[in-house]
């Protein structure tokens, strides 16, 4: 439902134009417009998650985006539709603020289990909206028929998540830092934190938000394998998808407008494989998930190589093969990621999301030129290669390293999680007071 605003605008541009009265150019550039809002609104609004309470921004949002999308069905031109459409797509975060909620929310052994029933939601909803967008047009005769069935459903939305979402209060209103010589003793409280010493506690304010997403973004090794291989999966299936459709007209298939658009709907096979996946992800080391998603892809690829031109059966395999790994390897990198600071987490989703999505850009551009310019075969091949720069960036840094190593491999290389342990440290750490801790390893980075 959180989905349908920003995904059904594709299958309705034609009907955008000959109802404004306006040419194709025009209103193909309304998607990118939706999307640079989504963007923005991932970098600016999904962070708060880490500084205010998230159950009153998380019903704040999707009022936002309902009323925005009644706007939206009333819109009079062409302008006031664009204008809109990239304020909704600032608005449509509320799923990036959940997550990490629901991640917050869950037990120790079962974040994977819960990110997954929650992603598989937000894929749903990317499908049906994809599916049903044109053909709810056609039935009904207008564009906004599809806008007011979406005013509809987050509406319901809404009253669901005002029913079930619980409040909790902001995770931390403090920052903490090593009380380092020569600092303005003005500028924040002293404190003591157990053993660690004496820190610095200066109140959290939103640009603090900002400026320690960057800071992650250059400085914390596991997040930046995170988002490096977040980007490049995004290469891969979107550059699948948009060179599917040029893939499936041609010969040897020449398949309608209809008939490649069901194949929208083989993605919800991936759905389906969301209990599989997040029980799967629960029992590996993280590391080993990650991998594992990396070689679904590499493999699918290679399908599609060979055999695409050959058998729709190699076409249809390479579909719920990316779907798999794609979903796998998410679940897999954001867990991993949220292991790195509990009170980060929103902020850390936000970078991951932001590379992710500019992936999902770099691809479409990228799959489209090649395709066009050398073939199919070339297209995959360059998918390939995405692939095993994935395999580079993995095999660079091992399952157990410490936080702040970048490169190597240590500690091991067990597969399967130590539950009893892994359980044992994270509830400890959850039931810690954010407000009273620091992590010892930050504190000798900063001090060295």
């Amino acid at each position: 439902m959180l989905c349908l605003g920003s995904l059904v605008l594709r299958p309705l541009l034609v009907n955008l134009a000959n109802s404004f009265n306006t040419t194709d150019s025009t209103v193909s550039t309304i998607p990118t417009v939706t999307q640079a809002g989504y963007a923005l609104g991932i970098l600016l609004i999904s962070p708060l998650g880490d500084l205010i309470r998230r159950r009153p921004l998380i019903l704040l949002m999707l009022s936002l985006s309902l009323l925005l999308t009644i706007g939206i069905a009333l819109a009079p031109s062409i302008p006031a539709f664009k204008a809109l459409s990239f304020l909704t797509g600032v608005c449509t975060v509320t799923p990036q603020i959940l997550i990490p909620y629901a991640v917050d929310l869950a037990p120790p052994h079962r974040r994977a289990s819960v990110m997954s029933i929650v992603l598989s939601g937000l894929l749903l909803g990317v499908i049906v909206a994809r599916a049903i967008g044109g053909v709810v047009a056609d039935i009904s005769g207008s564009w906004r028929n599809v806008y007011w069935m979406g005013c509809g459903l987050q509406g319901l939305s809404l009253l669901s998540l005002w029913w079930v979402v619980p409040d909790r209060p902001s995770k931390t209103e403090w920052e903490m830092e090593p009380a380092l010589e020569g600092r303005d003793s003005q500028a924040a409280s002293t404190a003591t934190v157990g053993n660690i010493g004496p820190v610095q506690m200066s109140r959290l304010t939103y640009l603090g938000i900002l400026k320690t997403m960057f800071k992650f973004a250059a400085t914390e090794p596991i997040l930046i394998q995170g988002y490096t291989i977040g980007f490049l999966t995004q290469i891969i299936f979107a550059s699948f998808w948009v060179t599917l459709t040029f893939l499936l007209t041609n010969a040897p298939y020449h398949f309608s407008t209809l008939d490649i658009g069901l194949f929208g709907l083989i993605g919800i096979v991936g759905v389906t494989t969301a209990p599989f996946v997040g029980h799967l992800v629960d029992k590996l080391v993280l590391w080993v998930g990650m991998l594992l998603a990396i070689s679904i892809i590499v493999v699918s690829v290679i399908i599609l190589t060979i055999g695409a031109a050959i058998n729709i059966a190699a076409v249809i395999i390479v579909c719920i093969g990316l779907d798999l790994g794609v979903q796998l390897g998410h679940v897999s990198t954001t867990s991993k990621i949220y292991e790195i600071d509990p009170a980060y987490r929103s902020r850390l989703n936000a970078v991951y999301v932001v590379a992710s999505f500019l992936g999902q850009l770099i691809g479409s551009a990228v799959g489209s030129k090649i395709f066009l310019s050398y073939g199919w075969r070339a297209s995959a091949g360059a998918s390939i290669g995405f692939g095993g720069l994935m395999l580079v960036v993995m095999l660079a840094r091992g399952p157990h390293c410490k936080r702040y190593t970048w490169f190597g491999w240590e500690g091991g290389a067990r597969f399967v999680k130590d539950r009893q342990a892994v359980a044992s440290d994270e509830e400890k750490g959850a039931s810690t007071d954010v407000a009273a801790r620091v992590d010892e390893e930050k504190i000798e980075a900063l001090d060295s």
